[in-house]
């Protein structure tokens, strides 16, 4: 990705991309004056709901299965107030400063379509807080698809809660003083849109299918080591075999294993002694390029959700003027079934990478030092790095049973089927860091894997790139040593995007 320094809110099509520039990185958010007039359009028609004194749902009504209770006029203002206030009931360690961010960002994109009927200070003031990084502290569990999360937000929007503020945790007023903001008193119908829709779920599982993404990548990569230290085939990859099965992913990953093989001599090394590969070499292109079909299409449906008005009610105008539309589009199930699906699909490129790693350290099925080290029993090597994978692919197994289908009743039946999307959305995270680990792991053990070959052996094209960007940052380990160090600088080429397209320019692109 190249790295943005700003991010403009003008009415066209963002990426998840642009989530990532400014959850991670910090970008600019500007909003367009255009935006702003589509803003103040809808707040105009919410002045003209509520002075006709209809029954409208969280402006003029309670809410929940207190909709059937009118607010009086003079009450209204402080419903919005309240609403915040009694919704904003997260428990649990708080989120990290990206995911709030992220959170925040798609609060933004969800307002700029002109249907929600905030006044044009509430998205300001939002986007000013991201500009100015004021992170409210945000409580992770609590959420059957939104209101807790985004009330907390909220909270540090109307001086209250807590925010941090220059590594600082204070409280929401001061944070918001310091930075010379200052506190927004609601009027009717924004308590209601700052804690509705579904920009929560859709924050965190932006990040986490962009990380997905990225990972399904470096899977390709390091997987394209392992064949190589453990002498596979080429054959499982030739593009006559891809071509009568003509999956989209399968192609891709069997291409990107084609490029970075290219010119080493050590493929097909062990034909003599195995004439078919094990299923976690041959079937690589299979079953990454499941795993990549499947996290494309989360990328898709996520970009759509951002895109996408989640408030409700939705306001319009019509030939009879404006009208608030009670409907449901902040109902999280298109985010809580991906984000669920990103699991899995993450959860298997972890658990074939654990596979391949068995097969680097056992000295009974390949032609290496038992523990890929020298002095082997004085050493132990590295045969607990296995087990740490292990470990993390466990976790991601259980993590990886939907939560989506579970839906509980809420509000004396009046929310009577829930998403579970912020939770989905806040799993697959987890599923996507322990992912990212088992990979750095399978990084470090075929690149000592490696080093016992390359004596006497050319590498390939794109794994020898690897191999030396690897080696700059972890030496060859000839004895035991601690661990520590070595696996957290590995696993930071592996979270990042930088290393990758680093590693693109030395090869070509990457699908």
């Amino acid at each position: 990705m190249q790295r943005k320094n700003r991010v403009v809110v003008d009415g066209s099509a963002l990426e998840i991309a642009d989530v990532v520039a400014v959850a991670r990185y910090g970008a600019r958010v500007e909003l367009t004056a255009s935006v702003i007039a589509e803003i103040h359009r809808a707040r105009e028609w919410v002045q003209t709901i509520v002075g006709q004194e209809t029954p409208v749902y969280g402006i003029t009504t309670g809410l929940g299965d207190l909709c059937r209770i009118r607010i009086n006029a003079d009450e209204r203002r402080e419903l919005s107030m309240r609403i915040v206030k009694s919704h904003a009931c997260g428990v649990g360690d708080p989120l990290p400063e990206e995911e709030v961010r992220a959170i925040m960002f798609c609060q933004v994109l969800n307002f700029s379509h002109g249907h929600s009927g905030v006044r044009a200070i509430v998205v300001e003031t939002l986007v000013e807080m991201l500009n100015r990084r004021i992170t409210p502290w945000v409580p992770s569990q609590g959420s059957v698809g939104y209101l807790t999360h985004m009330a907390h937000v909220a909270l540090v929007m109307i001086g209250l809660g807590q925010a941090y503020y220059q590594g600082e945790l204070q409280p929401g007023a001061l944070a918001m003083e310091r930075a010379g903001l200052q506190p927004v008193q609601l009027v009717e119908k924004e308590g209601l849109s700052l804690v509705n829709g579904t920009p929560c779920m859709t924050g965190i599982g932006a990040l986490a299918a962009y990380d997905a993404f990225v990972l399904a990548r470096w899977a390709d990569v390091v997987g394209s080591l392992s064949i190589e230290a453990l002498g596979g085939s080429s054959e499982p990859f030739d593009e006559r075999v891809q071509n009568v099965r003509p999956f989209k992913g399968q192609g891709i990953v069997a291409n990107n294993i084609r490029c970075m093989i290219k010119g080493s001599d050590l493929i097909n090394s062990n034909r003599a002694n195995q004439v078919q590969d094990p299923l976690s070499l041959r079937a690589i292109p299979q079953v990454h390029g499941a795993c990549r079909d499947q996290i494309e299409q989360v990328v898709a449906t996520i970009t759509t959700e951002m895109r996408s008005a989640t408030d409700n009610p939705l306001v319009f105008e019509d030939s009879n003027g404006p009208v608030a539309i009670s409907s449901c589009n902040a109902h999280g199930e298109p985010v809580a079934l991906a984000t669920d699906t990103l699991c899995l699909a993450v959860s298997e490129l972890a658990s074939i990478s654990e596979r391949r790693q068995h097969r680097l350290l056992n000295p009974y099925v390949n032609n290496l030092p038992a523990f890929l080290i020298e002095n082997s029993g004085l050493n132990t090597g590295f045969m607990i790095t296995q087990y740490v994978s292990a470990s993390l692919v466990a976790e991601n197994k259980v993590l990886s049973h939907p939560i989506s289908v579970d839906s509980i009743m809420t509000s004396a039946l009046q929310e009577d089927h829930v998403s579970m999307g912020t939770p989905a959305a806040i799993k697959a995270r987890q599923v996507t860091r322990n992912s990212q680990k088992v990979l750095a792991i399978e990084l470090l053990l075929a690149g000592q894997a490696l080093d016992f070959h390359r004596a006497s052996h050319v590498l390939g094209r794109g794994t020898s790139a690897v191999y030396r960007m690897l080696r700059e940052r972890v030496d060859f380990r000839h004895d035991d040593r601690e661990f520590s160090e070595d696996l957290r600088a590995v696993i930071s080429m592996i979270e990042g995007h930088a290393d990758l397209a680093i590693l693109e320019r030395a090869i070509g692109t990457l699908g």
